[in-house]
C-alpha cells in the first residue's frame, strides 16, 4: 500500500508520494499543518500498539526523552490492511558520531528507563521468552556464516564459534529459571534509534517489551553501532562500554544474580540478536561497515569477555 493511502487514513494529505527514510522498514518523513512527522509501523495487533502507547506515556510524562504519538484528528495508532501504522513528531537533531560524551548520555538514558520500570508488567507489553534454541539451527547458521565469510574471505576459527554457539544453547534453560529482574523497556536500544537534541531523544520505541534487564543491557553492548553510517564500524571499546556503564549506573544498582549471569547473558543475545544478523541477511557481509562491525562482534565472542557489570 502507497504510504500516501495510509496518510489518508489519519486525515493527512500530501502532494508527492512519500519515500522511506530508513532502508530496512517503511519510515516516512511528511510535512502537516507546517509540522514535520514521522508516519512507520508500529506493534500489531492494534491492542499491543494501544499498550505500547500507555507504555511510552507513562515514560514521557516521567520526563524520559522518547516520541510518543502525536494528536491528530483521527485515530492514532491505527490498523490499515495487515499492518498497524502510527505518527511521531519527526524529531531536530543530530545522529551519533561515536563520541564518550554521548556513550555516556545514551547510558543514562536507558538506566533513566530501567529505573522506572513497573514491577510487573503493567503495561501488558510482550514478553521475552527465546530460551528455545537447538543443535540443528547453530548448525544451520553456522553453515551460513561460514558460506559468506569464506566469500569475504574473512577468516574466522569456525569451530570455536560453533563451540561457543553450543555451549550458549547449554546455557539457556538455566537461564530461564535463573529469577533475573525483568523490566519493561523499549528494547532494540541502539544508536540508530536515538537522536541528540543534545541530550538523546528515542525516536523508535516500537520495540518494546518485558524482558529480563542484562538482556537489554548486553543487546545495547553488542549492537549499539548498528547500521548507522555515522558511528563507527565496530562494537563498543572497554572505555566505551565503562563510559556506557558509568551513565547507566546513576540511575540503576545491578543485582548480584545480574552480575553472576552476565556473561551467560550476552552469550544467549549474542545467539538470539547477531548470530540471526550474520546467518540471514547475506546482504550484510558485503557491505564493509556491517562486515567490521560483525568481525569485532566475533573477536570479542571468541575471546574472554571482560566487558563486566562494574562501573569504574
Amino acid at each position: 500500500m502507497k504510504a500516501s493511502s495510509i496518510l489518508n487514513h489519519f486525515y493527512i494529505k500530501t502532494d508527492v508520494e512519500p519515500e522511506s527514510i530508513y532502508s530496512f522498514s517503511p519510515v516516512y518523513k511528511i510535512n502537516h499543518n507546517q509540522r514535520e512527522l514521522i508516519l512507520k509501523t508500529t506493534q500489531h495487533p492494534l491492542d499491543r500498539a494501544e499498550n505500547l502507547v500507555d507504555y511510552t506515556n507513562y515514560l514521557h510524562k516521567k520526563g524520559v526523552s522518547v516520541v510518543t504519538p502525536v494528536h491528530i484528528d483521527a485515530p492514532n495508532p491505527q490498523t490499515i490492511g495487515e499492518d498497524t501504522f502510527v505518527v511521531y513528531p519527526f524529531i531536530q537533531g543530530t545522529t551519533y558520531s561515536g563520541t564518550l560524551s554521548e556513550i555516556y548520555k545514551a547510558g543514562k538514558l536507558l538506566g533513566q528507563i530501567h529505573s522506572l520500570a513497573p514491577v510487573e508488567n503493567e503495561y501488558r507489553l510482550p514478553v521475552y521468552d527465546v530460551y528455545d534454541f537447538n543443535s540443528e539451527e547453530i548448525k544451520g547458521s553456522i553453515a551460513n556464516i561460514k558460506e559468506y565469510s569464506d566469500q569475504e574471505r574473512v577468516p574466522i576459527n569456525i569451530d570455536l564459534l560453533e563451540k561457543k554457539f553450543l555451549q550458549a544453547v547449554e546455557n539457556q534453560e538455566q537461564l530461564k529459571n535463573s529469577k533475573l529482574p525483568y523490566v519493561s523497556t523499549p528494547h532494540d536500544f541502539k544508536a540508530n534509534n536515538l537522536i541528540y537534541t543534545p541530550e538523546p531523544y528515542l525516536v523508535d520505541p516500537d520495540n518494546a517489551t518485558y524482558i529480563p534487564r542484562i538482556f537489554d543491557l548486553a543487546l545495547a553492548l553488542l549492537l549499539f553501532h548498528n547500521e548507522l553510517n555515522t558511528a563507527p564500524n565496530r562494537m563498543f571499546t572497554i572505555d566505551e562500554w565503562k563510559t556506557f556503564l558509568k551513565g547507566y549506573c546513576e540511575s540503576v544498582v545491578l543485582t548480584d544474580l545480574e552480575k553472576e549471569c552476565w556473561k551467560a547473558a550476552v552469550e544467549h543475545v549474542f545467539l538470539d540478536e547477531v548470530m540471526w544478523l550474520m546467518a540471514e541477511v547475506e546482504e550484510d557481509w558485503k557491505r564493509d561497515d556491517q562486515k567490521s562491525l560483525f568481525v569485532s562482534l566475533i573477536d570479542f565472542i571468541l575471546s574472554e569477555n571482560i566487558y563486566t557489570l562494574i562501573e569504574e
